[in-house]
Formats: C-alpha cells, sequence, structure tokens
C-alpha cells in the first residue's frame, strides 16, 4: 500500500501495527485522532539515546492528552509549560515542580504568581517587562533569555515573534540581576520542523556568539534550552531520532564547549508519528468543465485540526481504501462554510481517481498540534475527537 503525499506517492513508512489494526477495526462517527502511547514512549527513548545528559522538556502545546503525560511522567520527563492550565495539568498528573518549566515569553502576572506558588522555579524571557514580571511575581526565580533566530532552515521556522538579539540579551541578563533574578541561561528555537540535523549549524555557530559573549561579560551561564525542532515524517525523508539528536549534540558541544545543563523541547519530534487521524470523503466535484483539478472535500479542515496546513507548510499523507486504484492531482478542503478553509491548493495532492463520498481517510502522522488546534465548535462540527489505546 502506498501513501499520497506531496504530489506524488512515497513508500509506506513503519507505523505502529497496533495504530493500524484499531482504525481498521473500529468506525467512527467523526473525525477522530487515534494514539498509540507505546509508540510515544519508543520514541522517547529513541530520542534520550541521541540527547544523552540533556534532559527532555515535552512540550505539553504539542498533544496534552493525559495519557501521554502520565506515561512520560512514569519515564521522568520534564515538561515545557506555555500557560498556567498547562502547568495545573502536568502538576495534577504527578509530574513534579522542579521539571517544569514556564517556557511561555508572554505570561500573565497573576499565572507567574501561581507558578511560583506551585514551586515552579523556572522562567523564560525576552524583554525588560516580562523580567520586571517576574521579579515581583516570583522573587528570585532562575530565568533564561530567549534568542531570536534568523537563520532558520526549517519547514516552518519561528522567527520575528519570540527572542531578542545578541545586545538586547546581554542587557536583560545584567537587569535580571538587578532585579535580584538568576539569569542561568539562554534558550532559542531552530524551527519546526528542522528536517536534517546539519541544518541547525548555521543557528548554533550564530548563538554561540551570544553565549560566549555572555560569559565573557561575566555571567556564569550554566543552561541552555535548544527547544524544539525535531522533525516527524511528512513524506520527506529524515534521519532516525536517536542519530539525529547525537548529531545536534555533538555539534552544540562544537560551536558552544562544555554546557552545564542542555534542555531540549521535542514535541512534534515525539509525538506525531505515534497518531492518525480517521476522517471521511464528504465530496469530490468539479467546478466547471474545464476545471483541471478535482475539488475533495474532507470531514475535518483547518478549524477543526489542520491548522498546520496554514500556507501549506505541513503537508500531511492520506491513506484511503483505493490506493491501488491510479491517482490524480486535487484540491483538498475542509467542511466548513469558510473560504479559507482549503488544505492544499498551490501544491494539489494526488488522491485515487475513483475516491468517492462517504470513503473513510486516514491521515497520518497527526499525533502533533491537532487536537490542540481544533475549534470548540465552529459551523457546529464537533471537535477533533482523540482516543488513546
Amino acid at each position: 500500500m502506498t501513501l499520497h503525499v506531496n504530489g506524488a506517492t512515497a513508500p509506506r513508512p513503519s507505523v505502529p501495527s497496533r495504530l493500524d489494526a484499531f482504525i481498521a477495526d473500529n468506525e467512527f462517527d467523526q473525525p477522530t485522532l487515534v494514539i498509540d502511547v507505546d509508540q510515544v514512549e519508543t520514541q522517547y527513548g529513541a530520542l534520550k539515546a541521541g540527547l544523552g545528559h540533556a534532559d527532555i522538556h515535552y512540550a505539553v502545546k504539542a498533544n496534552p492528552a493525559r495519557e501521554i503525560l502520565e506515561r512520560l511522567v512514569a519515564l521522568g520527563s520534564h515538561f515545557d509549560a506555555a500557560s498556567r492550565g498547562e502547568i495545573e495539568l502536568c502538576l495534577s498528573l504527578g509530574a513534579r515542580p522542579e521539571t517544569i518549566s514556564f517556557g511561555n515569553t508572554v505570561k500573565r502576572a497573576s499565572d507567574i504568581a501561581f507558578a511560583w506558588h506551585a514551586g515552579i522555579t523556572l522562567f523564560s524571557a525576552d524583554a525588560e517587562e516580562e523580567l520586571e514580571k517576574i521579579a515581583e511575581h516570583a522573587p528570585g526565580a532562575s530565568v533564561y533569555i530567549r534568542l531570536i533566530v534568523e537563520l532558520s532552515q526549517a519547514d516552518w521556522p519561528l522567527s520575528r515573534k519570540f527572542g531578542c538579539d545578541q545586545d538586547t540579551a546581554l542587557r536583560l541578563l545584567d537587569y535580571a540581576k538587578e532585579l535580584g533574578l538568576t539569569p542561568v541561561g539562554f534558550s532559542f528555537h531552530v524551527g519546526s520542523q528542522t528536517r536534517r540535523a546539519d541544518m541547525w549549524g548555521p543557528t548554533l555557530a550564530e548563538l554561540a556568539k551570544t553565549w560566549h559573549a555572555a560569559r565573557e561579560a561575566g555571567h556564569a551561564l550554566t543552561l541552555l534550552n535548544i527547544g524544539g525542532g525535531f522533525p516527524a515524517f511528512y513524506g520527506e525523508a529524515i534521519e532516525a531520532p536517536t542519530s539525529y539528536a547525537a548529531r545536534v549534540m555533538a555539534q552544540l558541544q562544537e560551536h558552544f564547549g562544555d554546557i552545564p545543563q542542555i534542555m531540549a523541547e521535542p514535541g512534534r519530534g515525539l509525538v506525531a508519528e505515534a497518531g492518525a487521524i480517521v476522517a471521511e470523503v464528504m465530496l469530490v466535484s468539479r467546478k466547471s468543465d474545464r476545471d483541471m483539478h478535482r475539488w475533495v472535500y474532507l470531514s475535518i479542515g483547518r478549524f477543526s485540526g489542520l491548522a498546520e496546513t496554514e500556507g501549506e507548510a505541513i503537508r500531511y499523507e492520506f491513506q484511503t481504501a483505493r490506493d491501488s486504484d491510479p491517482t490524480g492531482p486535487c484540491i483538498m478542503a475542509g467542511p466548513s462554510c469558510d473560504s479559507a478553509d482549503v488544505l492544499y491548493e498551490k501544491r494539489p495532492m494526488h488522491l485515487p481517481l475513483t475516491l468517492k463520498s462517504g470513503d473513510k481517510i486516514v491521515i497520518r502522522n497527526t499525533g502533533a498540534y491537532t487536537s490542540t488546534y481544533s475549534s470548540v465548535c465552529f459551523n457546529g462540527f464537533p471537535p477533533l475527537a482523540v482516543v488513546v489505546i
């Protein structure tokens, strides 16, 4: 069987047999994300083997399913939380406060106070005002400064919104000390879906200049948070997780030297391949006799879990029972009455020419950033259901 991706067919990658069996044996009344938590554990072990002494801080925002967090707590994982809600969830499932970092650089003052009183002692910042809030509501806390990344080779760069440049970062370290905080290091994010480990090289070479400048200025930095960027398979070749992570660590040593504490925040790279969405085809049509491409409408769209199709940045793989039939290009869209709910149009997908309304369609490697992006009930369509096996 083949998967349809990027306008062509690609060999089907190895997928968890439990996931396939569950999907084949069950019917689904609405779009449903099925997660194999054992596969999450396998991926955690593979990443940990490559990262060595670095602490994995799972990016909870990727998929906050309770079963995933419970399994990761049992494995000794740490956690990156973006909000009070994520902190409360992690704590309620047994995570210790010292294993949680409040990694969002934009935080409500009341949420900082909550986190501090709950035992959270590690916070991020990239601006003076954020440091002032932390100093007032979490006095003496440890902080790391987020650096802006402008040399990303990722499929989805995360530049501009987060981070600051070298001059600002050095100034913030000094200001944190003045405020009675403990500045411990820096963080950054190379960009989501950085497919090859060597793509980290230019970013690390540039950011290492700031690390060494801070050390030369007298700051005894002990922590480097390398963020996420660990890739998932979406049809284009990626390295195995252990060798990928090991190559990243080797480059860190090359550019930064010995770092007492390293944090990594995999989200997508930890849970994406452990999940698949089961949906159905709602309509196949053409706009006119002259239309070159079919339109294939699914029961799930950008507002019900597939938000990462924005700009066609993440190109998912699709599997149907008709995959042995001839294929042709099609434009894919969601079910809502919103013209923005188009998934792939600039680069049409190739799907079976025999595809029709009612056919089951499986969307592979969707364990990350789908359930959390799903709207509450846009157009009355139910939010994405989640089943963990």
